[in-house]
This record gives structure tokens, C-alpha cells and sequence, in this order.
């Protein structure tokens, strides 16, 4: 079985092999209940967004994680898979824009914790 930091690693390297961009890691133990890893992606074209998270459900049951929940890769506009320790949002350009996902949970949201490395 992955270790948090295995898991990570192996959707980030998922999302650069179906050439996702944008790639953001954020630490959210702190801020939420829910996960302990958010990470974020774009992927330009619907069928980008449904290609990169299929790649990332793909990768993650060859691991052993079974998803807990998949939404959105339909659209292609914003997919969000559920790993659990890890919940990855895959967005197209302009959704990502709108909804800015980042100051929510990155470091200018309001819930930051502000941790020295």
C-alpha cells in the first residue's frame, strides 16, 4: 500500500504523463476535515480533463487505491477524483479561473496556516 507522499507522487506523475499543466500541491490537513492532500490541474480541452483523470483512476488502482468517488470526468469541464487522503480537481482554464480554487485552500486563503519549511 502507498504512503500519502507514494500516492502524491504517483498522481502528479499521472496528470504530467496525459500532459496536464498547471500542477499546484497543497497541503490541507489543517484546513479541512475532508483530505489531507488537494491537488489541482488543468487539462485544455474536455477531452484532456476526462483523459487526465481517467489516467489518475487508472495509475491509482494499479496502486492498490481504489477510488472512493469520481465526478464531473462526463463533462470534461472539472473532474474531481477522491482518493481519500488525496482529492484532485482536473479543471479546463477558465473554469479553474472562475472558481479559483487556490485561494481557497492555498496559501492567501483565509484558512491558511502558515508553516515555515
Amino acid at each position: 500500500m502507498l504512503n500519502r507522499e507514494q500516492l502524491r507522487d504517483l498522481v502528479v506523475n499521472a496528470i504530467e504523463d496525459v500532459k496536464g499543466v498547471d500542477i499546484r500541491v497543497f497541503d490541507v490537513q489543517d484546513k479541512s476535515s475532508v483530505t489531507d492532500i488537494m491537488i489541482i490541474a488543468s487539462g485544455n480541452t474536455a477531452r484532456q480533463v476526462k483523459a487526465l483523470a481517467d489516467n489518475i483512476i487508472e495509475k491509482a488502482k494499479h496502486a492498490g487505491v481504489q477510488p472512493l468517488g469520481v465526478e464531473g470526468e462526463v463533462h470534461g469541464e472539472w473532474a474531481l477524483v477522491d482518493l481519500g487522503d488525496i482529492v484532485i480537481h482536473v479543471m479546463q482554464p477558465a473554469v479553474r479561473d472562475f472558481y479559483n480554487l487556490e485561494k481557497l485552500w492555498g496559501e492567501d486563503s483565509p484558512a491558511a496556516v502558515h508553516k515555515h519549511q
